[in-house]
């Protein structure tokens, strides 16, 4: 374990870096008191990850459903407005229940 004050990590941090990155156990302190470990950072997969079966793909299947309209509180909130929301007079919009 190496263990540093936070002056000596700020002036030789690449240094400490790379000790963490080989697998050692950094910590770094202020006088004499640990306060955090450095640590790598878990990596992502090289290959990427498969992607489902997609409209041009053998087997799939769009549902009729797809095409149907969308409730009108659904397309409220991607409009960015509740759905019991008044319209721009005060009045209550109609169109919602």
């Amino acid at each position: 374990m190496i263990q540093i004050n936070v002056h000596e990590a700020k002036a030789k941090l690449t240094k400490y870096l790379n000790a963490a990155l080989r697998g050692e156990r950094v910590v770094i302190a202020r006088r004499n008191v640990p306060l955090v470990e450095l640590t790598p950072v878990a990596q992502h997969p090289a290959t990427p990850r498969p992607v489902g079966a997609g409209p041009r793909e053998e087997g799939y299947e769009l549902p009729d459903a797809f095409w149907e309209p969308l409730p009108e509180e659904v397309v409220a909130a991607f409009g960015g407005e509740p759905a019991d929301a008044p319209d721009a007079v005060g009045q209550s919009n109609p169109r919602r229940p």
